[in-house]
């Protein structure tokens, strides 16, 4: 945990990030700024990660083909935002970069707020391109989103060639089970459906197909529905 984070001076404010320093949330929030040559550094448990340079393969493609997927149901999911690297405040000592998240909008009964320009708390689903198993993002990471409530948590492992999808039950992480047809189905977005064994492939039109199936579903359109009541009250009561 940061609680043993050092304060600085203004002095010190200004300097560089570097892998392994130990800061509060402001601090790191500071120096990130002073360095907008940096495209990606995060805060988890009180501790700063800079990945390095990414490969087109290891984690370029998959990235685009996780965000592919999100961004249709999104178009087709009135109420919800698809974030790409978007920095999210989670606590005083977590401000990941989550590769991909969704939420649904605080004017539809979400669970984030918007701050300053940022994503504060945790959205209700948040995807992770990984290295392996042995990646920060399947434990420190991992349990900082458990922590903030990240009521679903994917994480495509690359060089593993497997794809984990964690559901938030009382207060820990499960890992989700597909149903009889290796189809994983979202709990907390109604349609939201995944073939993991066609995204592996790269066969996107089969994932795809899979997501307009989703979407057909009746409890899609419910879901629909609900947010869109959700925003009207919320509307009225802005009003």
């Amino acid at each position: 945990m940061a609680t043993d984070a050092v304060p600085t001076t203004s002095a010190e404010a200004l300097r560089p990030l570097r892998p392994g320093d130990r800061l509060t949330r402001d601090e790191f929030e500071r120096r990130y700024q002073a360095m907008p040559d940096v495209k990606k550094a995060e805060l988890i448990e009180g501790v700063v990660y800079m990945p390095s340079p990414v490969s087109t393969e290891g984690h370029g493609a998959p990235h685009a083909k996780l965000i592919g997927w999100l961004v249709y149901y999104e178009a087709q999911t009135p109420g919800v935002q698809v974030a790409d690297n978007a920095t999210v405040r989670l606590d005083w000592d977590n401000e990941p970069q989550p590769d991909a998240f969704l939420r649904i909008l605080p004017e539809s009964g979400g669970q984030t707020r918007d701050e300053d320009g940022y994503v504060t708390h945790g959205p209700e689903w948040a995807g992770e391109i990984a290295a392996s198993s042995s990646s920060y993002d399947l434990h420190d990471k991992k349990e900082a989103y458990r922590r903030n409530g990240i009521r679903e948590y994917v994480v495509w492992r690359v060089e593993d060639s497997a794809v984990d999808w964690y559901v938030l039950r009382g207060g820990r992480y499960d890992l989700f089970q597909a149903d009889s047809d290796g189809i994983y189905r979202s709990e907390v977005f109604p349609g939201l459906w995944l073939d993991p064994n066609a995204l592996l492939a790269g066969d996107m039109r089969q994932v795809l197909g899979v997501l307009e199936q989703g979407l057909a579903a009746s409890e899609h359109a419910d879901f629909v529905k609900r947010l869109e009541v959700s925003g009207q009250g919320e509307a009225a009561t802005d009003s």
